[in-house]
């Protein structure tokens, strides 16, 4: 599939890093006949049979359009022609096709390979890319010299007969497919004002218009959408915010249609361990110049004492308030508590967040500072439409008598609660945390895992911290977890989940006076794999700043 490096520059009718990119290098006449048959003829071969989703009219357009060059180049190709004894115009001509074929071959890749509800949302931009395919076509052929080829005259006609289409060739832009995409954007507004769409209108636009039929073809479309988010670099329309609005339509849809249906054999494995403190996919390494020494974690609002180091502003703010008067990394005495903003770093913090798709929890950000960050922040359709399927969630982790539906609904839980601290606030507010607390002591060690992760992405959010320490036996439960989990994986979120706990200062001391925990974080720093010491350490180092710790 074409990278969206390459497609991106689609978007420009002459694109010079496209065309250095492709353009032939050093070909002879002869090669770069042979080359256009080739490619001409993969193009045909590989696309004819296809089935397209969208933007058929278009791509069989410029199928039939390649196949009468097919014809031209086999023809140029047997008839051994040199561009020696012609024209140059006619070699600038052919290289000039070469690119224009190999930039139609790119976009019917991305039309036949991406996904249902991306090429619908994209429709109108989509369609653009065909036009002005065939606008530089029908240009290339006023120009292209007929006459110096000696072309047969059946090979002539075709020319001349796709020269007159491509003038009277306008932007098509399906309506069925337009119709399709304002209902999409019709559910995106009923969510907007607190309203579900029925069951029989999301059936009717899923399964029987797009032919989205089973749960696994909802995941690939829900998978799609999000990588769109992350490899385009803010350069995404619609916005990051709206089609995280469509992403969570999607997934309400899935469950609310087709329940957790899964396929055969599949296993509900955590392929990515948390950060510390953070969400638990990784999908950019933070640079480490926005890593706050203290926490370890993405600075959100960086300030500098008196040595001159920079630090998060809680971070910092919680080592002064607990009698410190030494800088932590330098070690050097601090000759005053004031601590100023760091702007210049913080300005580079959420440009590199806004430019890797990666959640800044953050409460400086304001509409007036940082245009770019609040621009991804969830729209109202997409924490309504995340609100209703985490009532479906509930309900199946409530079902006791399902233990399979209790691990999928605890990994899906898991996988909202690391998107932003709206949907981590609602998800505690619906009653999350008293079924993944009992989930905790499940035997089954995918059911454990995602519970205990589920769990930590909560407690990233402030108000969620006192929630999982009053809820009754569930610190207990975790620290269980550290010591006995079923697997490494499990045993490291529980450190990371007690590392974010310990944050709250008053907590640090109840966490350290449950039985084993601390031994069971010494041995996770002396035995855990990497991140896993990292977790144990920081935990430790959190717990160690409480006065009646330290022993």
């Amino acid at each position: 599939m074409a990278t969206a490096a390459i497609f991106s520059s689609l978007r420009r009718r002459r694109s010079p890093s496209l065309e250095a990119f492709l353009a032939p290098v050093d070909l002879s006449p002869i090669a770069l006949i042979q080359t256009l048959a080739s490619i001409s003829s993969e193009v045909v071969s590989s696309f004819t049979a296809t089935r397209f989703s969208f933007q058929r009219k278009n791509a069989r357009s410029l199928i039939r359009k390649i196949e009468i060059f097919v014809v031209l180049f086999e023809f140029l190709a047997e008839s051994r022609w040199d561009s020696t004894r012609r024209s140059t115009t006619a070699l600038l001509c052919l290289k000039e096709l070469y690119l224009l074929i190999y930039r139609s071959k790119i976009l019917l890749e991305y039309v036949s390979q991406s996904s249902k509800l991306w090429l619908l949302l994209q429709n109108p931009s989509i369609s653009g890319y065909f036009h002005d395919l065939n606008q530089e076509i029908s240009t290339l052929l006023d120009v292209f010299p007929v006459n110096d080829l000696n072309l047969s005259e059946d090979i002539r006609e075709h020319i001349n007969l796709l020269q007159r289409q491509s003038l009277k060739s306008k932007l098509y832009i399906d309506n069925n497919d337009e119709s399709l995409r304002e209902t999409f954007y019709s559910f995106l507004e009923s969510f907007e004002k607190g309203e579900i769409p029925s069951l029989t209108a999301l059936r009717t636009f899923f399964v029987e218009k797009l032919r989205i039929k089973d749960s696994n073809s909802y995941r690939t479309e829900i998978e799609f959408l999000e990588e769109q988010i992350v490899n385009h670099d803010g350069d995404l329309e619609p916005t990051s915010s709206v089609i995280n609005g469509f992403v969570a339509i999607t997934r309400y849809s899935r469950f609310l249609l087709f329940g957790f249906e899964e396929e055969d054999g599949v296993e509900w494995r955590i392929e990515n361990h948390p950060k510390v403190g953070g969400e638990d996919t990784i999908i950019t390494q933070v640079p480490k110049d926005f890593v706050c020494p203290i926490s370890l974690d993405l600075m959100t609002d960086p300030v500098i004492v008196s040595t001159g180091q920079t630090y998060d502003r809680t971070s910092i703010a919680r080592w002064i308030e607990e009698g410190h008067c030494t800088c932590p990394k330098t070690g050097q005495t601090l000759m005053d508590s004031r601590i100023v903003p760091n702007r210049a770093l913080k300005n580079l913090i959420v440009q590199w967040c806004t430019a890797s798709g990666v959640s800044c929890e953050s409460e400086f950000v304001t509409d007036s500072t940082n245009e770019g960050f609040v621009s991804a922040l969830p729209t109202k359709a997409a924490v309504e439409a995340n609100k209703a399927t985490v009532s479906i969630l509930i309900q199946l982790l409530a079902d006791e008598s399902s233990e399979p539906a209790q691990t999928v609904a605890a990994r899906e839980i898991r996988l909202l609660a690391k998107t932003g601290r709206n949907n981590r606030a609602f998800i505690a507010e619906a009653g999350a945390i008293p079924h993944l607390r009992r989930l905790l002591k499940s035997e089954n060690a995918i059911a454990q895992e995602n519970s205990v992760t589920a769990m930590l992405n909560l407690s990233i959010y402030e108000k969620n911290k006192s929630r999982i320490m009053e809820e009754e036996d569930c610190l207990e439960c975790i620290v269980n977890v550290l010591v006995s989990g079923l697997t490494v994986e499990a045993q490291e979120n529980a450190a990371a989940t007690l590392f974010s706990l310990s944050a709250v200062h008053e907590y640090k001391k109840r966490i350290a006076m449950v039985g084993q925990c601390v031994e069971a974080l010494s041995s996770l720093l002396k035995n855990g794999t990497p991140r896993g010491k990292k977790d144990a350490v920081t935990a430790l180092y959190n717990l160690s700043t409480h006065p009646d710790n330290c022993s």
